[in-house]
């Protein structure tokens, strides 16, 4: 994993009076306060994304737990992405399916396929295993199994046919943007009350994140998501996704105990289609 460094913003030197001595401290909580907006979001990036940042410290020692209310700011980067290659996919005349496959794939490029892999091996443990223990042990194996290969096929073919059928860079971009914001604004209220299904995963060593952290993810979802799909599909989505999530984490404390960092790239996944799939479905009715 990468390595993340605190961003520093400038600020001119005070004028010579005496408000120089009771401007000082306010300047330097503000330009304190703005290094840690720009570390988390760098954070953010880090874990969500493959994109090359330049970091001085690991990104453990800076506390993903805290800095997971940025993992939505990473979707909107992500899906801004891949609604910029199927603007350009679009605009080279390419017809609306071969754009719509280049901007899915573009956003498999930037992370990584992260998320992807979640998927896969969540499918294999929960479908294969016959116990809790076989069930984590299977999601540890790198291979892909029958069940991981039809839940990768199955994601990819959902979100390639909703986007191919949006057939416009505006509706795409904005459904990609809203999607990959929303699903992982989800992510962090999933730690922070699910607990870890083992003490050695990723999930558990990034910790739980702080509740204040968990709020401002789920908010911002909501804002790109009513910015993007308008309140109608906003309130589908919201529920469809609700449903999701406690029907995953019922699925994974009974299965495996809890989560793992495979649990929430599945988790990601099911989510983005659900907001692909209400936007194509409720396009016709955006406010």
């Amino acid at each position: 994993m990468g390595e993340v460094a605190s961003v520093g913003k400038s600020a001119f030197p005070p004028p010579l009076s005496i408000d120089f001595i009771d401007r000082g401290p306010m300047m330097k909580t503000r330009d304190s306060r703005a290094n840690n907006l720009a570390s988390d979001i760098k954070i953010g990036l880090a874990v969500c994304t493959r994109l090359p940042l330049p970091f001085s410290r690991s990104v453990e020692s800076c506390g993903i737990a805290r800095a997971s209310w940025a993992l939505p700011v990473a979707g909107i980067v992500v899906g801004g992405v891949g609604g910029l290659v199927y603007a350009i996919g679009f605009g080279l005349r390419l017809p609306p399916t071969l754009a719509a496959a280049l901007a899915l794939g573009a956003t498999l490029f930037v992370t990584g396929c992260l998320h992807e892999d979640g998927l896969a091996d969540t499918a294999d443990g929960l479908g294969g295993g016959r116990d809790r223990a076989r069930k984590l042990e299977i999601m540890r194996d790198s291979r892909l199994g029958t069940y991981g290969a039809c839940a990768l096929a199955m994601s990819l073919l959902l979100r390639w046919a909703a986007l191919a059928d949006m057939a416009s860079p505006a509706a795409v971009a904005s459904a990609l943007i809203a999607a990959h914001a929303g699903a992982r604004a989800a992510l962090p209220a999933f730690m922070r009350f699910v607990p870890p299904a083992r003490l050695d995963g990723l999930s558990a060593q990034a910790g739980q994140p702080p509740l204040r952290s968990a709020a401002v993810a789920i908010l911002l979802g909501v804002l790109v998501l009513a910015s993007a799909l308008g309140l109608a599909a906003t309130m589908i989505g919201l529920l469809l996704a609700t449903c999701a999530g406690l029907l995953m984490a019922w699925l994974s404390v009974r299965q495996i105990g809890g989560q793992t960092g495979d649990v929430l790239g599945a988790m990601e996944q099911i989510i983005e289609i659900v907001i692909l799939l209400t936007a194509l479905a409720t396009s016709g009715i955006r406010q």
